[in-house]
C-alpha cells in the first residue's frame, strides 16, 4: 500500500484542503499520515525519515515570500537525507503560492485550487496504477472504468488548416482537461477521401480540417500524444464507410465509430448514395466496427431531431438504432442524448424524452451489449450572444447530468458564431465540469415527477406504435428492423418523417408537428 504524508507547513493553520486531499487518498486505497497545521520544516523532514512515505503533500496559503524561504529550507532538508529521487512531492495552495512552488522545481504536481475533485482523484489513481502517462487506458471501456464515477469529457476540433489543428490538439492534450478529442474533417474529406479528384477545392476546410492523406491522420494523432494522452476518434466518412472505418482504426485507434442508419444519403445530401444503398452500406460499416472491437454510436435520433421530428419518432428511432447495433454484433454502444433539440423543449419535457430513450435502449442491455450514455447540448439551442450561450451550455448540462453520463460531449458556447479553438474549448469544458460537479452532489429524481413520468411513458407507447408499424411493412421478413428494404420503406411511406424534410426527394416531408407545453407532438 502506498503511503502519503501530509502537512500544512510553516505558520499556516489552514488545513481544510489538506484534509480533503487525504480523505480522497484514503478512499483510493492509500495509507495516510496527517501531521496537521503549522508544521515546522524540521518536523516534516524527521517524519519523512520515520514514515518512509511514497508521496509527501505540502500545503501553504499565506504568501509568496514566506513560502520561498520555507521551500529553500525544505530543499536542503530532503537533500541532506537523500530522498529527493525516491519520493513524489506535491503541493496545494493558492494561485500565488503555487507559482512559487512551481519555480522551486521540487514538486511533481501542484494544485492551485482551480481543480475539480475528479482532477485530484485521477492524479491519485495515476500514481497508483499508471506510472507513465503513455500507459493510460487507450480503449473506451477501459478509460470509462478508470475514470468512474466521473464522466469522460469529449470535444471536437477541426480548423481551417491541418497546421492550425495540430497546434490546437497539442494544447488540448497538454491541458489534461479532455479525455477524448474528436477530429472533425471537412466535408471534402468525409465524402471524397478515397476519390480526391471529386473534391471541390473552393470548399477545402469547410466544416472541419482539410485532412487529405493517411499521413495527415497520423500527424494529428501524434500531436495528441502528450498530457493525459486522450483517446482520439474521428467523424465517419459519408460514403465508403467500411474503408473509412478501417483507415481510422489503423491511424488514430478510433475510440468509437459514429455511423447513422438513414443518413449520409440523398436524405441529407451529404453523399450521393441513394437511401437504400446507404442503409445497406451503413449497416456493413457498423458490422465491420463491431467485428473489430470498435465501439459504435448510431446517431440517427439527433439527425431526425435536428429536422424537427416529433418526440415520439425520436424515441422510436433511438430504440431502433440500438436494436440494430445489438443485432449487428456491437458490444459497446454509445447512446448520445442531444438535449434542447428541437430548440424550445422545456427542461422537464427534455428530460422526459431522454428518460424514455434511456429506458428503451437499456432494456436491451446484457453481457454482450453494453450501452454507454453520452450527453451534449444541442447546437440549435445556442443564441449568437456568447454570454447567453455560456448560460445555455451550463444550464443544459446541469440538468442533463441527471442521466449519469459516462461521457459528456461538450459543445463550445461560441459554435453558433464560429468554430472553436482551444481557448473556447477549454473555457467551455471548465463550465461544464463545474455544472456536472454541482449536479453530482444530488438532483431530484425526475422519474418521480408525475408529469415527467406520464410523458416518458406516453413517448415509449408512441415509439412502440411506430416500431410495430415498421415491422408490418414486411410481415414475411424474419426481422424487419434489420432489413434495409423495410427501413427504406419506413421513410418512403412516411412512417419516419420530419418537418425539416419538406421538399426532399426521398422523404415525404408531410408530417405536421405542434409545439405545446414544452414538447413536440405529431398532429
Amino acid at each position: 500500500m502506498k503511503k502519503i504524508l501530509g502537512a500544512s507547513i510553516g505558520s499556516d493553520v489552514h488545513v481544510a484542503g489538506l484534509l480533503n486531499f487525504l480523505e480522497l487518498a484514503k478512499n483510493e486505497g492509500y495509507e495516510t499520515v496527517n501531521l496537521g497545521a503549522a508544521v515546522p520544516i524540521s518536523r516534516v523532514i524527521e517524519s519523512i525519515e520515520k514514515e518512509k512515505p511514497t508521496i509527501v503533500a505540502l500545503s501553504y496559503r499565506l504568501g509568496a515570500v514566506a513560502l520561498s524561504n520555507l521551500l529553500d529550507e525544505f530543499a536542503k532538508g530532503i537533500e541532506k537525507i537523500g530522498v529527493g529521487d525516491k519520493i513524489d512531492f506535491i503541493f496545494g495552495g493558492t494561485t500565488e503560492t503555487s507559482e512559487i512552488a512551481a519555480q522551486s522545481g521540487i514538486f511533481k504536481k501542484i494544485f492551485d485550487g482551480s481543480e475539480e475533485e475528479e482532477d485530484v482523484v485521477l492524479f491519485l489513481r495515476g500514481q497508483m496504477k499508471y506510472r507513465e502517462k503513455q500507459d493510460y487506458p487507450d480503449s473506451l471501456p477501459e478509460r470509462i472504468a478508470f475514470k468512474h464515477p466521473y464522466p469522460l469529457i469529449r470535444h471536437h476540433i477541426g480548423l481551417q488548416t491541418i497546421e492550425e489543428t495540430i497546434v490546437e490538439i497539442r494544447k488540448l492534450a497538454d491541458s489534461e482537461l479532455l479525455d477524448i478529442i474528436s477530429l472533425a474533417p471537412d466535408q471534402n474529406c468525409q465524402q471524397y477521401f478515397f476519390e480526391p479528384h471529386k473534391m471541390h477545392p473552393a470548399q477545402d476546410g469547410a466544416g472541419g480540417a482539410p485532412i487529405r492523406s493517411r499521413a495527415d491522420f497520423l500527424e494529428l494523432y501524434r500531436a495528441s500524444r502528450t498530457g493525459n494522452y486522450p483517446l482520439i476518434r474521428c467523424y465517419s466518412g459519408t460514403n465508403r464507410i467500411v474503408e473509412f472505418s478501417k483507415l481510422l482504426k489503423e491511424t488514430v485507434n478510433n475510440a468509437w465509430a459514429a455511423i447513422p442508419l438513414f443518413w449520409y444519403s440523398e436524405l441529407d445530401r451529404r453523399s450521393e448514395r441513394n437511401l437504400l444503398d446507404a442503409i445497406t452500406e451503413n449497416m456493413e460499416g457498423i458490422k465491420w466496427n463491431a467485428a473489430h472491437d470498435v465501439p459504435v454510436e448510431i446517431n440517427d435520433a439527433h439527425q431526425w431531431e435536428l429536422r424537427y421530428a416529433h418526440d415520439g419518432l425520436a424515441v422510436a428511432v433511438t430504440y431502433l438504432a440500438a436494436y440494430v447495433a445489438k443485432k449487428l454484433g456491437v458490444r459497446w454502444y454509445i447512446q448520445q442524448y442531444m438535449m434542447n433539440t428541437p430548440p424550445g423543449l422545456s427542461p422537464k419535457m427534455d428530460i422526459a424524452k431522454a428518460i424514455a430513450k434511456q429506458e428503451l435502449v437499456e432494456s436491451l442491455a446484457d453481457e454482450g451489449f453494453v450501452p454507454y450514455r453520452m450527453i451534449r447540448t444541442g447546437l440549435l439551442s445556442f443564441p449568437a450572444d456568447p454570454d447567453s450561450a455560456r448560460g445555455q451550455l451550463a444550464a443544459s448540462m446541469f440538468y442533463a447530468s441527471y442521466l449519469k453520463p459516462h461521457i459528456i460531449h461538450v459543445v463550445s458556447y461560441c459554435e453558433a458564431m464560429r468554430r472553436a479553438t482551444s481557448k473556447e474549448i477549454l473555457e467551455s469544458v471548465k463550465m461544464v465540469r463545474r455544472a456536472y460537479t454541482l449536479a453530482a452532489k444530488g438532483l431530484p429524481d425526475f422519474r418521480c415527477d408525475p408529469e415527467v413520468r406520464k410523458r416518458a411513458d406516453s413517448l415509449k407507447s408512441e415509439a412502440w406504435g411506430i416500431i410495430e408499424k415498421i415491422k408490418k411493412l414486411s410481415p414475411n421478413v424474419d426481422d424487419p428492423l434489420i432489413d434495409p428494404p423495410t427501413l427504406y420503406m419506413a421513410v418512403k411511406t412516411g412512417i419516419l418523417d420530419a418537418v425539416g424534410l419538406q421538399g426532399n426527394s426521398i422523404a415525404r416531408g408531410e408530417v405536421k408537428v405542434k409545439f405545446e407545453n414544452g414538447a413536440y407532438d405529431v398532429v
